[in-house]
């Protein structure tokens, strides 16, 4: 097998709410490593040499290959959802009927806000939108030049079809009922008076995230980021299961978002974003020591610029410590966590689109 890291897609069947996605998840997984070979086996029958037909069964697999599983069908298969008339109702019960809010930073997205936005001015009479130039993923308030959706008008026609005023301002009002909408440093609002965060919002249907990661589902509800008590139990029942299978000690991930931007157009405005909209990057994943931990590795290229024969750069790195944190050796490499660089390679292996490839195998990322 080659040394060389190698990331796959895995198809899968469509998922739909309520499959039994462990089952799908390991079937498609073996499907993708099985090697089947008909041998031919000698026995005798009364001093006779005679042959039946056996399958010899092996794995393309092996331990520490990881095993990812989206987010989104996570979520879908048990059923992880919420209504538009919930986002309202929950509107309603924290700042009562028909309030004025302070809409701040939400994200300009048509499959990422749009239906949180709906239920909002479900519930209230008027909403001030404060919004930067561009979102903190770097979607622009105007026109996106991808899609040509001018954003705030569209946000606009979305609040008015709920007979919801709407008023654009810069300025936050410190007396208003506020709803802060970031992604990522939401923690930083939650002592605000006045004030919820996405993350507050249906949290009785969803504690870890509340609508932090949601996705459009229909035009009434929308798919929330799975929980991570149903996303621990998936990615636990997985692993054991090929490990009853194959003898292998795989690893195993719930993916979401990773944490990559993407290149900008030149001299266009809004085309450079970060492809990190959900809360977290994994919401469970198993082998949580290994995965927590980040890479030690010496930094190759200064050694061979510096001259060093391939024979010495070999033992060196065949003797490097166990823990190179502060050493010049490792010069110029990210100290990431392992689960946040496989989740970027695991997003960019499936992709969000048509391609039926929900699972992705990762093999000899880690190798002894």
């Amino acid at each position: 097998m080659s040394k060389g890291v190698i990331s796959r897609g895995v198809s899968a069947p469509m998922i739909k709410e309520g499959d039994d996605l462990v089952n799908i998840v390991v079937k498609s997984v073996i499907d993708e490593v099985k090697d089947v070979k008909n041998i031919n086996v000698p026995y005798y029958i009364d001093g006779v040499r005679t042959y039946k037909t056996v399958e010899n069964v092996t794995y393309d697999i092996n331990d520490k290959d990881i095993i990812g599983i989206t987010e989104s069908v996570i979520a879908r298969a048990a059923g992880q959802y919420v209504t538009v008339d919930d986002i309202a109702a929950d509107i309603e019960k924290k700042y009562g009927k028909d309030a004025t809010i302070n809409v701040i930073n939400p994200i300009y997205s048509r499959n990422r806000f749009s239906m949180i936005l709906k239920g909002i001015a479900r519930a209230a009479k008027k909403i001030i939108f404060t919004m930067p130039d561009f979102d903190e993923v770097g979607n622009p308030s105007g026109v996106n030049p991808f899609t040509g959706v001018n954003i705030q008008e569209y946000y606009k026609e979305i609040c008015e079809n709920e007979n919801c005023k709407v008023v654009f301002d810069t300025i936050v009002d410190e007396t208003t009922p506020k709803i802060y909408c970031g992604l990522h440093d939401y923690i930083n609002w939650k002592t605000v008076d006045n004030c919820y965060t996405l993350a507050d919002i249906c949290s009785d249907k969803s504690p870890d995230w509340g609508l932090l990661g949601t996705n459009k589902s229909t035009e009434e509800r929308l798919k929330l980021f799975p929980s991570k008590e149903v996303a621990q139990k998936i990615c636990n029942e997985v692993k054991a299961t090929i490990k009853y299978i194959t003898g292998k000690d795989v690893i195993v991930m719930g993916y979401g978002d990773g944490c990559f931007k993407s290149p900008a157009i030149s001299g266009v405005p809004g085309t450079s974003i970060w492809e990190f909209a959900d809360p977290e990057t994994s919401p469970a994943y198993t082998d949580k020591e290994l995965l927590e931990s980040s890479p030690n590795e010496i930094k190759l290229k200064a050694f061979i610029d510096g001259g060093m024969s391939e024979e010495s750069i070999q033992k060196f790195i065949d003797q490097k410590d166990k823990k190179l944190v502060g050493s010049m050796s490792s010069q110029g490499t990210t100290p990431r966590q392992y689960k946040d660089l496989l989740v970027s390679l695991m997003d960019l292996t499936s992709g969000s689109g048509d391609r039926a490839t929900p699972i992705v195998l990762i093999q000899n990322y880690f190798r002894d």
